[in-house]
C-alpha cells in the first residue's frame, strides 16, 4: 500500500475507518473470495448443527458487543 494513502486511512476517525471498512469488504464480489478449506468447512458445518439442536445456546449480537467491550477495560 502507497504510504501516503496509508497515512491517510489511519488518520480518519473511528466511524469513518469503519464505512470504509465496509466499503471495501462490500467491493468484494463473491466469486473474488478464497475456498473454505475442508478443515474449516467442518468445523463451520459442526457449529452449525449445534446451533440447529440448541438454539439457545447462541448469544445475540448485543450480548456479544456488551462481552468484547468489557474485555477492553
Amino acid at each position: 500500500m502507497n504510504e501516503s494513502l496509508r497515512k491517510q486511512v489511519f488518520a480518519l476517525t473511528p466511524e469513518e475507518k469503519i464505512d470504509l471498512a465496509v466499503e471495501l469488504w462490500d467491493s468484494i464480489a463473491q466469486d473474488d473470495f478464497p475456498p473454505i478449506d475442508e478443515e474449516l468447512k467442518q468445523e463451520l458445518d459442526r457449529r452449525l448443527e449445534e446451533h440447529q439442536r440448541d438454539p439457545s445456546s447462541a448469544r445475540s449480537w448485543d450480548e456479544v458487543r456488551e462481552w468484547l467491550w468489557s474485555r477492553r477495560k
